[in-house]
C-alpha cells in the first residue's frame, strides 16, 4: 500500500496556493490559521441591476419575473468557504451555511 501524505512544507505549500487561487476568483480572506492549516473565505453577493431587469420584464411581458426574482434572492447571496488540509495532508473544500 502507497502513502500518499505530504510532509509539514509541502501541505502549507499546498494550503497557501489554494487560498491565493480563490483569492484570485475574487474571495476575501476572512480568517487564516497557519498552524492548523485552514482559512475561511467569503465572497459578496452580486449587485442586480433591476432597471435592466424590469425593461426585460415589460418586454417579455411578465415572463422574465422568474428569472428576476432567481437572480434577486439567489445570486446577491454572500458565499462563504472553508479550506483547510486534512490529518493526512490531503486540501479539501466546503462550503459554509451563511445565516
Amino acid at each position: 500500500m502507497r502513502n500518499n501524505k505530504l510532509s509539514q512544507e509541502q501541505s502549507f505549500q499546498v494550503f497557501s496556493n489554494m487560498i491565493s487561487k480563490k483569492v484570485h476568483k475574487g474571495f476575501t480572506l476572512e480568517e487564516r490559521n497557519d498552524e492548523l492549516l485552514f482559512a475561511v473565505l467569503s465572497k459578496g453577493g452580486k449587485v442586480v441591476n433591476h432597471g435592466l431587469n424590469f425593461i426585460i420584464f415589460c418586454l417579455t411581458l411578465g415572463l422574465w419575473s422568474f428569472a428576476w426574482l432567481y437572480l434577486t434572492i439567489e445570486a446577491s447571496k454572500q458565499k462563504k468557504i472553508l479550506v483547510a488540509i486534512d490529518e493526512d495532508g490531503l486540501p479539501f473544500e466546503e462550503r459554509c451555511l451563511v445565516a
